[in-house]
């Protein structure tokens, strides 16, 4: 089911997006080696509240998930591609770290991703990260009017593909608004053509998650996913306007 987003509710998730990119290019930058992922996750809840926000994914309660979510952002590091609880862990030169957050304002919700490699990650845990970020930007040119679902997943997928990675199993991109996740799913594979037709007005999120070895996943007690396989991983998204003259990205400074 599609739902179409007012000239005025995209200009409040536009709001939205930039007060949630700032967040998280601090993030970005803060990232390093020695500092913990609950060090991180207090950023980025002060950072939040200082916008006047709400953290999205405290306390939020996927479907299928056993409890609540307990921390503000997603911290997820190497062979953990979502959903890593923060925690004491200190992060070490050489890990790829994952940060996924959200945050509401004006009861609209905005929600973004970023990879970063820490140190000396060598040559092929770089191209993994360099993949998955052109695969979303590849996903995102995708997203007009008159296209599909599966026109976005097809881009996503041949470009990990073509570089030797896999997409990671059971998890997509949404359709985002007044909630975190709204129809439809936007899968990370696809044909061109397939699937539910884009158009004007809906807002969706697209985050490829791309695995160094093969894509099946694990969900772990507290809900985290991990690679099967203890392979690598890499997430990145954006929140995407979808108007008459193309995709625009909210989750923009």
């Amino acid at each position: 089911m599609k739902i179409i987003k007012t000239e005025k509710e995209i200009e409040i998730m536009a709001e939205a997006g930039r007060r949630l990119a700032h967040v998280v290019a601090f993030l970005e930058k803060s990232v390093k080696a020695g500092i913990t992922t609950n060090e991180l996750d207090a950023i980025a809840y002060k950072m939040i509240k200082d916008a006047g926000c709400k953290p999205a994914f405290l306390n939020y309660r996927p479907r299928g998930a056993k409890k609540g979510y307990p921390a503000t952002a997603c911290i997820s590091v190497n062979e953990d591609v979502v959903h890593g609880i923060p925690s004491d862990y200190v992060i070490n030169d050489g890990d790829i770290v994952k940060i996924d957050l959200g945050l509401i304002h004006k009861g609209f919700y905005s929600d973004a991703a970023v990879t970063v490699g820490i140190g000396a990650i060598g040559i092929k845990n770089r191209k993994l990260i360099e993949t998955t970020k052109k695969a979303m930007e590849l996903g995102i040119k995708e997203a007009r009017p008159g296209n599909t679902v599966g026109d976005i997943g097809y881009a996503i997928e041949h470009h990990v593909k073509s570089n030797g990675f896999s997409i990671v199993d059971l998890l997509t991109g949404h359709g985002i608004g007044r909630s975190l996740h709204e129809e439809p799913h936007i899968y990370n594979f696809g044909e061109r053509g397939k699937g539910e037709r884009l158009v004007a007005g809906m807002v969706i999120a697209i985050e490829p998650m791309v695995a160094a070895g093969k894509g099946k996943v694990i969900q772990n007690k507290d809900d985290s996913f991990t690679m099967a396989d203890g392979s690598m991983s890499a997430h990145f998204e954006n929140t995407i306007a979808i108007m008459e003259d193309g995709p625009v990205v909210l989750t923009k400074i």
